[in-house]
């Protein structure tokens, strides 16, 4: 089967091999809709596909991004890759998305083999346990992007949740409701992981703002096979929580298995509010309280930074940490 030409959709459509590049790389500034048209009935009478690999040589890109997601069993890692892959495609490139399990070693090997493969750039959710790559790519001005995590001490452009805010709905919720004994439950924080570090800062802040002690025994972390632990260790104390917040949705599905197995009732015996939406809260039994982020937002933002990298038209800001902010979705759990 022939492989039909750019030159032979220009003739077809009567328009030069320009216009049909112009059309094929989205730039329609100047050109109008009966060519717009006419361009695309000839792509399609004449069934071109275009050669992605000259045109990766023409224009010295790969037309590629890739995505290395720190754990992609979060939903809010599902929201943020599906906006991403949209908006890429959007623009003609293809993504290749890596799930790295929170494990560095996994991570630098999925960093190394897409720079091997030429991507044009990374958004990456760090692990933080590979400083010396995320400096190399820093000082080759590789296109890169962090997603949710920072890094203290390098200047990349990260895209990020106010996590203290996100903490603070919580609390002031659950204290408005009569709660005082609070507890937060969040994973592991063994590489200071700044999302699980900063909602724990923010509930300690919290708590002080309501005139609140934080208790110790109240704050807790772990990896998410030992939540079940932890929550066991909280209710046999003295004094158990009145009300959890979970620090995230692997979290939170723990902290309600939890409750179904002990026979707790939300909000009668504990209540439960969550960070980070997920997709059977609103008709959960209690329909569930959540702090949501703005996930949407989040991914568009960060393919908008790494798209102005790419194409050499980013600005130097003052500040490389974008904040977003979350907003509490008040349901029946608290």
């Amino acid at each position: 089967m022939k492989n039909v030409t750019i030159a032979e959709v220009a003739e077809h459509a009567k328009v030069s091999k320009s216009t049909v590049s112009q059309y094929l790389n989205k730039r329609y500034e100047y050109m109008s809709e009966n060519t717009r048209k006419r361009i695309e009935a000839s792509i399609e009478e004449l069934n071109y596909h275009p050669n992605v690999i000259a045109r990766s040589l023409k224009q010295k890109s790969t037309f590629t991004v890739g995505v290395i997601v720190a754990n992609i069993l979060h939903s809010f890692s599902t929201q943020i890759l599906r906006t991403i892959e949209n908006n890429f495609n959007g623009q003609g490139f293809h993504t290749i998305i890596c799930n790295a399990d929170d494990e560095p070693e996994k991570e630098r090997n999925y960093i190394e083999m897409l720079l091997a493969k030429q991507v044009d750039g990374l958004i990456i959710f760090p692990t933080g346990g590979n400083l010396d790559l995320y400096e190399q790519m820093k000082k080759r001005n590789f296109p890169v992007v962090f997603m949710d995590r920072k890094i203290e001490g390098l200047e990349i452009e990260t895209v990020m949740l106010d996590n203290h805010r996100a903490a603070e709905l919580a609390i002031r919720k659950f204290t408005e409701s009569g709660y005082s004994k609070v507890a937060i439950v969040t994973t592991s924080i063994i590489r200071n992981t700044s999302p699980r570090v900063e909602r724990i800062e923010g509930y300690r802040k919290a708590l002080e703002d309501a005139n609140l002690t934080a208790n110790p025994a109240y704050i807790q972390t772990a990896d998410a096979e030992k939540i079940q632990n932890v929550l066991e260790d909280l209710f046999a104390l003295e004094e158990p929580p009145e009300a959890i917040l979970a620090g995230n949705d692997i979290v939170l599905i723990e902290v309600l298995k939890f409750m179904k197995e002990q026979q707790l009732h939300i909000p009668k015996d504990v209540a439960v509010i969550g960070i980070d939406e997920v997709p059977f809260a609103s008709f959960y039994s209690p329909p569930l309280t959540v702090v949501s982020q703005p996930t949407i937002e989040m991914g568009n933002l960060a393919a908008e930074l790494l798209l102005k990298q790419i194409n050499g038209t980013s600005e130097k800001e003052s500040s490389v940490v974008h904040r977003l902010q979350p907003s509490l979705i008040d349901r029946d759990s608290c």
